[in-house]
Protein backbone atom coordinates (compact mmCIF):
# COMPACT_ATOMS: atom_id res chain seq x y z
CA UNK A 1 0.00 0.00 0.00
CA UNK A 2 2.69 2.65 0.90
CA UNK A 3 4.71 1.65 -2.51
CA UNK A 4 1.71 2.49 -4.42
CA UNK A 5 0.84 5.70 -2.54
CA UNK A 6 4.76 6.67 -3.06
CA UNK A 7 4.04 5.71 -6.92
CA UNK A 8 0.87 7.69 -7.12
CA UNK A 9 0.85 10.57 -4.95
CA UNK A 10 1.47 13.34 -7.63
CA UNK A 11 -1.76 12.31 -9.44
CA UNK A 12 -3.45 11.80 -6.00
CA UNK A 13 -2.25 15.43 -5.04
CA UNK A 14 -4.01 16.53 -8.73
CA UNK A 15 -7.24 15.07 -7.79
CA UNK A 16 -7.69 16.30 -4.37
CA UNK A 17 -6.95 20.13 -6.10
CA UNK A 18 -9.49 19.87 -8.65
CA UNK A 19 -12.20 18.42 -5.96
CA UNK A 20 -11.26 21.19 -3.73
CA UNK A 21 -11.35 23.39 -6.31
CA UNK A 22 -14.75 22.02 -7.76
CA UNK A 23 -16.39 22.40 -4.45
CA UNK A 24 -15.72 26.05 -3.60
CA UNK A 25 -17.20 26.54 -7.31
CA UNK A 26 -19.91 24.67 -6.45
CA UNK A 27 -20.54 25.95 -2.84
CA UNK A 28 -19.47 29.39 -2.77
CA UNK A 29 -21.32 30.74 -6.04
CA UNK A 30 -23.02 33.83 -5.12
CA UNK A 31 -26.76 33.43 -3.91
CA UNK A 32 -29.30 35.35 -5.49
CA UNK A 33 -31.05 38.11 -3.59
CA UNK A 34 -34.81 37.78 -3.57
CA UNK A 35 -37.07 41.20 -1.66
CA UNK A 36 -40.74 39.86 -1.15
CA UNK A 37 -43.15 43.13 -1.67
CA UNK A 38 -45.59 43.42 0.96
CA UNK A 39 -48.62 43.15 -1.43
CA UNK A 40 -49.87 39.74 -3.25
CA UNK A 41 -48.71 40.71 -6.71
CA UNK A 42 -44.85 41.63 -7.52
CA UNK A 43 -44.66 44.74 -9.58
CA UNK A 44 -42.36 44.58 -12.12
CA UNK A 45 -40.50 48.06 -13.45
CA UNK A 46 -42.43 48.64 -16.61
CA UNK A 47 -45.64 48.20 -14.78
CA UNK A 48 -44.88 50.55 -12.24
CA UNK A 49 -47.09 53.59 -13.88
CA UNK A 50 -50.29 51.35 -14.38
CA UNK A 51 -51.99 52.01 -11.11
CA UNK A 52 -55.71 52.51 -11.91
CA UNK A 53 -58.32 49.82 -12.70
CA UNK A 54 -61.15 51.11 -14.66
CA UNK A 55 -64.83 49.84 -14.68
CA UNK A 56 -65.51 47.35 -16.77
CA UNK A 57 -68.81 47.17 -18.08
CA UNK A 58 -70.69 43.99 -17.62
CA UNK A 59 -72.91 42.83 -20.76
CA UNK A 60 -76.08 40.67 -20.90
CA UNK A 61 -75.45 37.45 -22.00
CA UNK A 62 -78.37 35.32 -23.82
CA UNK A 63 -77.30 31.74 -23.64
CA UNK A 64 -77.49 30.30 -26.74
CA UNK A 65 -76.33 26.68 -27.93
CA UNK A 66 -74.15 26.09 -30.63
CA UNK A 67 -71.93 23.73 -29.73
CA UNK A 68 -68.95 23.57 -27.83
CA UNK A 69 -68.38 21.92 -24.40
CA UNK A 70 -70.51 20.10 -21.84
CA UNK A 71 -73.00 19.07 -24.76
CA UNK A 72 -72.12 15.58 -24.53
CA UNK A 73 -72.63 12.83 -21.98
CA UNK A 74 -68.94 12.43 -21.48
CA UNK A 75 -68.44 15.93 -21.42
CA UNK A 76 -71.17 16.40 -18.66
CA UNK A 77 -69.19 13.44 -16.27
CA UNK A 78 -65.76 15.40 -16.58
CA UNK A 79 -67.15 18.42 -15.82
CA UNK A 80 -69.03 17.18 -12.72
CA UNK A 81 -65.64 15.18 -11.51
CA UNK A 82 -63.78 18.15 -11.93
CA UNK A 83 -65.78 20.64 -10.22
CA UNK A 84 -66.20 17.86 -7.23
CA UNK A 85 -62.60 16.65 -7.29
CA UNK A 86 -61.54 20.20 -6.77
CA UNK A 87 -63.52 20.98 -3.79
CA UNK A 88 -62.07 17.76 -2.31
CA UNK A 89 -58.34 18.88 -3.16
CA UNK A 90 -58.77 22.62 -3.13
CA UNK A 91 -57.29 22.87 -6.51
CA UNK A 92 -58.78 25.52 -8.72
CA UNK A 93 -60.61 24.18 -11.11
CA UNK A 94 -62.75 25.67 -14.38
CA UNK A 95 -65.35 28.59 -13.91
CA UNK A 96 -68.75 28.02 -15.22
CA UNK A 97 -68.59 31.45 -17.62
CA UNK A 98 -71.34 31.91 -19.53
CA UNK A 99 -70.76 32.19 -23.78
CA UNK A 100 -68.85 29.03 -23.79
CA UNK A 101 -70.64 27.20 -26.23
CA UNK A 102 -70.33 28.14 -29.75
CA UNK A 103 -67.83 28.66 -32.43
CA UNK A 104 -64.68 30.22 -30.87
CA UNK A 105 -63.76 33.43 -30.93
CA UNK A 106 -60.22 34.92 -32.67
CA UNK A 107 -59.38 36.45 -29.37
CA UNK A 108 -55.95 37.84 -31.55
CA UNK A 109 -58.12 40.39 -32.42
CA UNK A 110 -57.56 42.56 -29.00
CA UNK A 111 -54.59 44.67 -28.65
CA UNK A 112 -51.86 42.76 -26.41
CA UNK A 113 -53.45 39.06 -27.51
CA UNK A 114 -51.47 37.25 -29.11
CA UNK A 115 -50.71 33.50 -30.11
CA UNK A 116 -49.08 32.47 -26.89
CA UNK A 117 -52.06 34.47 -24.75
CA UNK A 118 -54.76 32.46 -26.90
CA UNK A 119 -53.12 29.04 -25.80
CA UNK A 120 -53.05 29.67 -22.47
CA UNK A 121 -56.44 31.30 -22.27
CA UNK A 122 -57.60 28.15 -24.36
CA UNK A 123 -56.14 25.62 -22.00
CA UNK A 124 -58.17 26.95 -19.57
CA UNK A 125 -61.30 26.53 -21.17
CA UNK A 126 -61.90 30.74 -22.66
CA UNK A 127 -62.24 30.61 -26.27
CA UNK A 128 -65.37 33.29 -26.62
CA UNK A 129 -65.32 37.04 -26.34
CA UNK A 130 -68.36 36.74 -24.03
CA UNK A 131 -66.79 34.32 -21.70
CA UNK A 132 -63.95 37.12 -20.96
CA UNK A 133 -66.14 40.24 -20.85
CA UNK A 134 -68.30 38.07 -18.05
CA UNK A 135 -65.30 38.01 -15.53
CA UNK A 136 -65.00 39.53 -12.19
CA UNK A 137 -62.40 41.30 -10.84
CA UNK A 138 -61.60 37.82 -8.95
CA UNK A 139 -61.66 35.86 -12.29
CA UNK A 140 -59.28 37.47 -13.54
CA UNK A 141 -57.02 38.10 -10.49
CA UNK A 142 -57.46 34.14 -10.05
CA UNK A 143 -56.36 33.74 -14.12
CA UNK A 144 -54.01 35.86 -13.99
CA UNK A 145 -52.02 34.46 -11.43
CA UNK A 146 -52.05 31.26 -13.51
CA UNK A 147 -50.62 32.98 -16.55
CA UNK A 148 -46.71 32.94 -15.83
CA UNK A 149 -44.98 35.26 -18.08
CA UNK A 150 -48.47 37.32 -19.04
CA UNK A 151 -49.47 37.87 -15.56
CA UNK A 152 -50.65 41.63 -15.19
CA UNK A 153 -51.37 41.56 -19.14
CA UNK A 154 -54.89 40.99 -18.88
CA UNK A 155 -55.36 44.56 -16.54
CA UNK A 156 -52.75 46.25 -18.25
CA UNK A 157 -54.23 45.90 -21.37
CA UNK A 158 -57.64 46.29 -20.57
CA UNK A 159 -58.37 42.80 -22.13
CA UNK A 160 -61.44 42.24 -20.89
CA UNK A 161 -63.28 45.68 -21.24
CA UNK A 162 -62.15 45.06 -25.11
CA UNK A 163 -64.01 41.42 -24.71
CA UNK A 164 -66.68 43.03 -23.71
CA UNK A 165 -66.94 45.71 -26.50
CA UNK A 166 -66.36 42.64 -29.47
CA UNK A 167 -69.09 40.46 -27.66
CA UNK A 168 -71.20 43.33 -28.20
CA UNK A 169 -70.35 43.30 -31.69
CA UNK A 170 -70.10 47.61 -30.77
CA UNK A 171 -66.94 47.79 -32.84
CA UNK A 172 -67.34 51.19 -33.82
CA UNK A 173 -66.94 51.99 -29.80
CA UNK A 174 -64.15 49.29 -29.64
CA UNK A 175 -62.17 51.06 -32.04
CA UNK A 176 -62.83 54.76 -30.67
CA UNK A 177 -61.19 53.51 -27.48
CA UNK A 178 -58.76 51.05 -28.15
CA UNK A 179 -58.25 52.24 -31.87
CA UNK A 180 -58.33 50.16 -35.20
CA UNK A 181 -59.24 46.52 -35.12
Amino acid sequence: MTELLNAYWPMILVAVAIGLITGLIVFRRPKQRVTLSKSDAPVRPHMAAVTEERAVPQPRLADHDGGGEGEGFADGLAAAASDVTGQVIGAPVHSNLPGSHGVPDDLQRMKGVGPKLVALLNARGISRFEQIAAMSPSDVEALDADLGAFKGRLTRDRVVEQAAYLARGDQAGYEREFGKL
